[in-house]
Parts: structure tokens; C-alpha cells; sequence
């Protein structure tokens, strides 16, 4: 059974050693470690505890011991902090902690010093700081210069240095999880393509249209499309428009990283083909190299970098579609590279190897060729043999300055939007 009591100070001596015999098989609660040192120090300071007898002082330790529920150890202590005190009180507890060498000025300072910088890294803050102190002679940075790099973040991400600097962090872009960072392995399979946009210039504002490149890296085979503008509902039509012209099955799909390749639809698209998607690495430049290359060997030599206006969409993609793709594939050789040793023992690409991407898919055995249904080598054979080298490439200048000319009239009959 417990009890609460009041008041017990109030108590004689008598009452306490009566209360003491009768009490045996009672127990006393109090609420808190407060109110319990509360009763020790007012009973030891009534009592008088310290001019006491032996015998008196061991009934006030009883009967304390009995109401307050302390050990025996714990009594004592705090009957000696009475002596020592002459007050009784609960010891603030305060955690062992290592000697703070940087004060709330070096941090402030620190603070200072990241708001001017633009907060740097911390191997570069804390060289900074020593330059501050040792080319500087700033004696105000005498104990930063000492700064380790690890306690410098510990030092960012206390309260003194929060107060000092608001620091408001741009929203970090997630990754997006749409293709493969990685180089495509062909392994001599046609197949795999690299594609890229040729945008073309502005004029007074107005947006030209843009250039669809996709290269095959074993046969160079390319395949050139036109669109108004590189949003999905314009790219993902002229995508499948693209595959079809493409004689060979496609394996792979390889982009930079830019949205309008990488994003939801085309991975669907690709998909459904079973085609594998991959895009370029960081500090990779030469991922996509081939398929620059032609950027400028092809697209900017034939159509240059005027301005394309969009109005002229159908009008290139015809031209493409019927006379540049068949050039290109066609008619217009190619150099391959082949791996050869040098001097020092180093592989080095050599072009000796100069074909026309047909040429090159024929050069491959049969099982590698991977053509689509429906298409047949004699076909395309008879398709390169129609016209000669030179006189397609004469009709592709005459069609080119065709598509010229009509470029430039729709761009002086609409203008600017």
C-alpha cells in the first residue's frame, strides 16, 4: 500500500519514532526527485541535523530513508551535500565535453568567408583560410588556419553557423532513370545507331526547323529526317519514319542527353521495337563523336547554315527522303578505321578503308547482316547501279538548289511568326 504524506517535517522526535514502529509495511510515493529533496532538506534543516546526537541522526536517517524510498548510498550523499551546502538540490547534469577551441567569432568568420566565396568545397575553404592567416598575415584567422576539413562541415552544420548564414540550395535534379550512361558494344553487328539534332539558325526570332541525324557505327549507313519542331509529338513519328529507311534490324539506340530523345514516349517506342537504349557519359565527348562528325560533313555541307524555315518541313524531308539518303548510303564513300600498332607498341586508328555503307554491309557475312523482312541485297544493288557516283550526285545538286530556292520564298512570303 503506499501512502502520501505531508508535510513531514513538522514531525518530533517522538512522532517520528512512533511513526517508524507503526509504519513497518507501508510504502510512501513521491511524485518527483524534486519533492524528494525537497523533504531531506527541510527535515535536515528543521532537525538541525548537523547538531544532532549519533542516535537522533540515525532515526532522521530512517525515517527518511523510509518516506523518500532512497539507498542508503544515495542518502548519504546528499546528507554530506547538506553539511557541505546547507542546502540540498539536484545536481545539473552537464555531459563531459572537449575543450571548444573555435569560438562563435571564428565561426561567424567562417560564415563570412563562405557568404564571399560562395561557399566552396572544404578542402578549397580551408585553403583559403590558411592563405587568409599565412600570406595575408590576418590574425583573426590564426585558429582557423588549423581548420581540418571534416570539423569545417561539423562547423557548417551547427546552430551559431545557421544563424549566421541562411544558406538556400537550388533544387537538385534527380536522376532520370530513361536509358542506359554507357558506350553501345556492336561487335561488328549493324545495328546500332547514333542520332543527334542539327538545329537550324534563327532569323529575326523566328526558329528554323531541325535536322534529324541517325548513323549506324558499323556501316555508316545514314538516315537523315526533317522536323518542325523537337517535341515528342513531332520526333516520334519521324523516329519510326527514320527505322524503316534503315535496310538492317535495329539492336541499339544511343543519344546524348538531351530531352527530347530522353524521355517516356521514346523509351516506349524503343520498347516495343526491342531496341536497346543508351546514352552518353559524363566527361565523355566522343561518345556520340561519329554521328557529330557527319553533323558537319554532311548536313552542314549541303544545306550550310542558313535558315531553314519551318514552313519547309515537308519540302526537306522530301529532299532527304529521296535524294540525300540514297547519296549518302549509296554513293558517297566512307573511311573506316582499322587498329594498328605503332612504334611503341600503341594502337592507333588508320584509315586505309574507303567504302560506301552498302558496300560495307555487303562486306559483312551473311548471319551479321541482320536485314529486315522484305529486304533483299539484289534490290539494294540494283538501286546503287541505277545512276552512276557522279551523275546522282549532279541530280542532288539540282534538287538541292530546287530546295533553296524554296526555302528562301517561303521565308520572304511568311517571315517571322
Amino acid at each position: 500500500m503506499g501512502v502520501a504524506m505531508q508535510q513531514p517535517e513538522t514531525l518530533n522526535l517522538e512522532q517520528i519514532q512512533a511513526f517508524l514502529d507503526g509504519c513497518q509495511s507501508i510504502t510512501f510515493e513521491l511524485d518527483s526527485r524534486e519533492a524528494k529533496y525537497a523533504v531531506v532538506n527541510d527535515v535536515l534543516r528543521r532537525r538541525h541535523y548537523a547538531g544532532q546526537p549519533r542516535a537522533v541522526k540515525g532515526l532522521l536517517r530512517r525515517f527518511l530513508a523510509k518516506i523518500c524510498d532512497l539507498s542508503r548510498a544515495q542518502l548519504t550523499r546528499l546528507i554530506s551535500q547538506f553539511l557541505r551546502e546547507r542546502t540540498v538540490e539536484p545536481t545539473v547534469y552537464r555531459r563531459r565535453r572537449f575543450t571548444r577551441k573555435y569560438t562563435r567569432a571564428d565561426i561567424a568568420l567562417l560564415a563570412r568567408v563562405d557568404q564571399a566565396h560562395e561557399q566552396l568545397s572544404g578542402p578549397a575553404t580551408c585553403r583559403i583560410l590558411q592563405r587568409e592567416f599565412k600570406v595575408y598575415a590576418r590574425k583573426e584567422f590564426e585558429r582557423l588556419a588549423e581548420l581540418s576539413v571534416s570539423h569545417l562541415y561539423n562547423l557548417r552544420g551547427g546552430a551559431i553557423y545557421r544563424r549566421h548564414r541562411l544558406q538556400i540550395d537550388k533544387t537538385r535534379p534527380s536522376p532520370i532513370k530513361i536509358g542506359e550512361r554507357r558506350q553501345p558494344q556492336p561487335n561488328g553487328r549493324p545495328g546500332y545507331l547514333r542520332i543527334d539534332t542539327v538545329h537550324s539558325p534563327e532569323q529575326e526570332g523566328e526558329k528554323g526547323a531541325y535536322s534529324i541525324n541517325v548513323v549506324d557505327e558499323v556501316t555508316q549507313w545514314q538516315v537523315v529526317g526533317c522536323v518542325e519542331r523537337i517535341s515528342e509529338n513531332f520526333l516520334i513519328p519521324l523516329l519510326e519514319g527514320l527505322f524503316e529507311q534503315f535496310p538492317f534490324v535495329i539492336r541499339g539506340f544511343h543519344s546524348d542527353n538531351g530531352s527530347e530523345y530522353v524521355n517516356h514516349r521514346t523509351a516506349k517506342l524503343l520498347e516495343k521495337l526491342r531496341v536497346e537504349f543508351t546514352k552518353s557519359r559524363a566527361r565523355r565527348s566522343n561518345d556520340n563523336a561519329l554521328v557529330e562528325t557527319k553533323n558537319g560533313a554532311v548536313i552542314r555541307k549541303w544545306l550550310g547554315y542558313q535558315f531553314l524555315p519551318s514552313q519547309a518541313t515537308e519540302s526537306i524531308e522530301n529532299f532527304y527522303r529521296e535524294w540525300l539518303n540514297r547519296y549518302l548510303n549509296f554513293h558517297r564513300p566512307c573511311a573506316f578505321a582499322t587498329l594498328e600498332p605503332d612504334r611503341r607498341g600503341k594502337l592507333r586508328k588508320v584509315y586505309r578503308q574507303w567504302q560506301t555503307p552498302l558496300e560495307k554491309l555487303l562486306s559483312l557475312p551473311a548471319e551479321q547482316r541482320g536485314l529486315r523482312d522484305g529486304v533483299s541485297i539484289d534490290r539494294l544493288e540494283q538501286q546503287a547501279k541505277a545512276e552512276s557516283d557522279t551523275e546522282f550526285a549532279e541530280l542532288l545538286q539540282a534538287q538541292r538548289t530546287e530546295l533553296q530556292r524554296t526555302c528562301k520564298d517561303l521565308a520572304i512570303r511568311w517571315g517571322p511568326r
